[in-house]
This record gives structure tokens, sequence and C-alpha cells, in this order.
């Protein structure tokens, strides 16, 4: 008698193995090898340090201990946001145009580890420099949800956010400097036009922490970053993108560290504990386009015009930072640190370089693009940082409310980048 053997069982009908939450889904090919990290700039980087170095002395020298560690956070900020590549324009526009949502699960846990600092910063009132540490709470209205949306559509455009457009600009992206300009421009216009926008219909802010508590506060936001996490998940194995882009990076932990390139995940807590050290530091979140404005309105009185006669410079707060030094302004500060930071981590990776030849279409884009993020964030209350991250991080309406539109402004912004001659991801292709 023939003994028949059991037959294997076929590959449909195989146990799936189970899928941990913390591995990455799936994409459409294998993510590509990272290269080789170019050799060290060093002219370049010995430029960024000694600029960095004689203008921290100097701002510790002039104005004090507390912007002169201002100065010092936006450095590292500057060199975590570039060896991470950390953007909120990418992983937005991964998400809307082909469902990858690594980009945005790493916003998750920016924001979760954001919002756990503050709220043992804020809850325990723990300040350094005799500050009081305070959330960041906007209003409710029509400004909000226009400002974001306006602001999404020049991320697209412009090619980068808020803290995007000065890590890019400190590694050397010139197409990127028109967008910074625009940027500028637009933040100007904004402050100028004060009364225009100023009365549009809102409601007043809304922070969880008024209602539960901080320990309430920080679960709730934890508990809703954890279900944003979830359905990135989910999105990303229903539609199976192309996974994202490697960049240059150098081999072992020292080498990464210094010459990149950094997990998502490393970047998001270093720059948690970075803006939280500003909050310490400060008083307030980090923030980001206030400055803008300032220095347009500054360029604009030192060539004839008279920016103190602007409402929007003579509100409480206000008028004090037009009257003071930049090298004094917190934002300015963390600003500059940033663009610094950034060229020294550039430098270090071999990829600072300054590109040449930008085509008509795409220095168009970019300058409208900041010109939008520039009277966006101002009409919003605060960008991608001063706005997303921080209210978010805060236990704020506002800052929910913030991202929610700042999607539907980012899908806007897609269908208007053909226009520009800009490319969107494609699921067919080979990353995003």
């Amino acid at each position: 008698m023939t003994t028949v053997s059991p037959t294997p069982a076929s590959s449909d009908a195989a146990a799936t193995p189970a899928v941990s939450w913390l591995a990455p889904p799936p994409t459409r090919v294998p993510p590509p090898e990272a290269p080789e990290a170019p050799p060290v700039r060093r002219g370049p980087l010995a430029g960024a340090l000694l600029l960095g170095a004689a203008l921290d002395a100097y701002v510790f020298a002039r104005h004090g201990a507390k912007p002169g560690v201002l100065l010092l956070l936006g450095l590292g900020l500057g060199f975590a946001l570039f060896h991470s590549r950390f953007g909120f324009t990418s992983a937005w526009r991964q998400l809307i145009a082909v469902g990858n949502g690594a980009g945005l699960r790493a916003h998750t846990l920016l924001l979760g580890t954001t919002a756990t600092l503050f709220a043992l910063i804020i809850g325990t009132g723990s300040g350094l420099f005799g500050t009081e540490p305070r959330p960041s709470a906007g209003n409710l209205g029509i400004g909000l949800l226009l400002g974001a949306f306006i602001f999404a559509i020049g991320m697209q455009l412009g090619g980068a956010c808020a803290s995007g457009t000065l890590f890019a600009v400190g590694s050397g992206q010139t197409s990127i400097v028109l967008t910074l300009g625009g940027f500028i421009l637009g933040s100007t216009l904004a402050a100028w036009q004060f009364d225009l926008w100023n009365d549009l219909p809102a409601l007043d802010p809304v922070l969880l922490s008024d209602h539960v508590g901080w320990f309430g506060s920080w679960g709730i936001t934890i508990l809703a970053l954890l279900g944003i996490y979830g359905l990135t998940r989910v999105v990303q194995r229903r539609r199976t993108p192309p996974p994202t882009g490697a960049v240059p990076t150098a081999r072992g932990v020292a080498g990464r560290v210094l010459r990149g390139s950094w997990p998502l995940a490393a970047g998001a807590v270093v720059l948690a504990v970075l803006g939280a050290g500003v909050l310490l530091v400060s008083g307030g979140p980090w923030g980001v386009t206030s400055a803008f404005a300032l220095w347009g309105s500054e360029l604009f009185g030192a060539l004839g015009g008279q920016p103190e006669n602007w409402s929007f410079w003579q509100q409480p707060g206000n008028s004090d930072m037009l009257a003071g030094s930049i090298l004094a302004d917190k934002n300015s500060l963390t600003d500059i640190g940033i663009m610094i930071g950034a060229a020294i981590a550039a430098s270090l990776g071999g990829t600072w370089a300054l590109h040449r030849g930008v085509p008509l279409r795409t220095g168009v884009a970019a300058v409208l693009g900041g010109v939008l993020m520039g009277i966006g964030a101002r009409l919003a209350g605060g960008c991608n940082i001063g706005a997303y991250l921080a209210g978010i991080a805060s236990g704020s309406l506002h800052g929910w409310l913030w991202g929610l539109t700042a999607l539907a402004g980012t899908w806007a912004g897609l269908k208007l980048r053909p226009l520009f001659g800009l490319a969107n991801p494609k699921p067919t292709d080979g990353v995003c």
C-alpha cells in the first residue's frame, strides 16, 4: 500500500506571522541602501564653526547668558534637523500622495515626547533664568483655519516648512534661500496689514489642562497620538507605497552621530529635548516665524520706513521686540542658530554645497510658497513649530485644528505643484 505524505500548506494558506506595531509597515519595494557620506567639507565646516562660536561669544557678552544659551539650543536644533532630515512638508506630501506614513509617525513621537516634557516643565512651574514656563494656546477661528490652509499650500510650493526652510538654507540649498526671502516678505506684509485680519471671528483658546489638569491633558494627547500612529500604519499597509529615500551616511555609531544620517526616531527625541530646553530657558515654546516679521520690519525701517507705527508692532510684547536687538529676540536667536547648526552638520556630512541654476518656475514657486507661508503663519498665530508642535504638546485645541487643516492644504498644494514643474510622489516610484 502506498503511503501519501502530507501536502505542504500553500503560500496562501500559510500562517501569517504576527506583525509588530513597532516594525515598519510594508513598502512596494525594499528601502534603498544609504550611500557612503562624502568627505568632510573642511572649509565650510571651519567657517560655520567660527561663525557659531564668535556669534555666541558676542551674544553672551552683549546680552547675557539667557540669549547665549538660546543660540546654543538653536545650533543643536539645526544639527539635529539636518542629520535626521526631519521634515514636515515631505511627511505630509508622502502621506497624502502615496500613503507612506513614516514621516507622520515620526511626528507622533516628536509630539508625544514634547508633550511629556512640557507637562513636566509647565505642570511643575520649572523654569530657568527666573522664567515662568507657559503653554502655547491660540484662538480658534477663521484666521487659524485660513492661515494653516494657506501655510500648507506654501509648504508644498516652497519646498520646505518653517524649520525646514532654515536648515535647508544652512545646508546651502539656493532655491530655499528664495523661499526664506518670500517667507520674510509675506510675514512683513501680514504685519503691515494687521488690522485687515486681526478681527476675524474667533473663539477663545481651549487648553485641556484647564479642564482635566496637566496629567489628564498629557494622557488625552498621548492616546490621540497613538491613534494617529495606528491609522497611518493601516493606510500604509493598504496602499503599499514606495519607501522613503536614503540619504548619505557614515559608518559606526560615532560616525553617524557626527556625520549622519540619524534615524527619524532619534531626530524626534533630540528635537523634543532641545525644544523643551527652549521652554525652560525662555519661558515660551520653540517658535520660528515671528522672527521673520521682525527681520522684514527692521529692514523696512532701515530703508526709511516706520514699522513702529503699524498696529502689529503696537501690540503688547511686540513693541518691545521691535525696539530691542534681533540678537536678544528668542525666535531670532534659535532661527539663526538653526541655520548655522545645519551648516555645521552638512559640512561634517560632506553635503554642504551652493546649488546654482534654479529653474525659473522653481524660483517663482519658492518665492510664492514663502510669501504664502509668511502670511499664513501670521493669520494662524504660528507655523508647523509654533502652532502645530507647540500647540499639540501644550494640550491646546488650536494645535490639532492647525494640523488637520494643514493636511487639507497639503492636498491642495499637491494639485498646484505640477503647474510649477514640481513633481509629486507616485505609487510606482522607487522612492517617495
